[in-house]
């Protein structure tokens, strides 16, 4: 593992620990087996970490759908896969997302958001174009617009149930299903 990346984990692992207000530039060198001197020869300060650990994160939500999402069932199937493959990923790292949103609410960087979560509106995208050319899904549907729609109404569901609410199991899955049917209706 080079510098860089132990880097972005021992922060993603003090930001979990000791929060981002609470943790210091010597508790992340500590933990990555570094010099201070070698941290701001790739970063100017915890915050500019953020880009980094939001693409970190993407790069868990990708392989999250690719593990679980069927490129060969059908387009309704694509969507109940995806979904369940948000909501997993928000399950599995909770604190990961918690500092990333705390983080970049607290810096400059929100600004990169967008393109740091580009493979993941190009992957909604191209599920949504070729359901339109299937003529699966409304065919008034701009899938450019949608594909950004539905990732920030799955994401903030998703989230709301991880992060914020202590929901039971039987809420998680009703959500799940009421989200599922709605997205199908909305998308029909």
């Amino acid at each position: 593992m080079n510098k860089k990346q132990k880097i972005i984990e021992a922060t993603i692992e003090q930001f979990i620990n000791k929060g981002v207000e609470g943790t210091k530039i010597s508790d992340i060198v500590k933990a990555a087996g570094i010099a201070q001197g070698t941290f701001y020869l790739y970063f100017p300060s915890k915050f500019s970490v953020m880009p980094e650990i939001a693409k970190y994160a993407v790069d868990e939500i990708m392989k999250s759908i690719e593990e679980n999402v069927n490129l060969d069932e059908s387009f309704d199937q694509k969507i109940e896969q995806l979904i369940k493959a948000v909501f997993q990923i928000n399950e599995q790292k909770k604190e990961l997302f918690a500092i990333l949103y705390a983080g970049l609410a607290q810096s400059e960087h929100l600004k990169q958001w967008e393109s740091i979560y580009a493979p993941f509106y190009e992957w909604v995208y191209n599920l949504l174009n070729e359901a339109l050319q299937k003529g699966e899904i409304r065919s008034t549907i701009d899938a450019s617009r949608t594909s950004r729609i539905l990732i920030g109404l799955f994401e903030s569901t998703a989230e709301q149930l991880y992060l914020y609410d202590s929901t039971t199991t039987e809420e998680i899955q009703a959500q799940y299903e009421e989200l599922v049917k709605f997205t199908k209706s909305a998308l029909k």
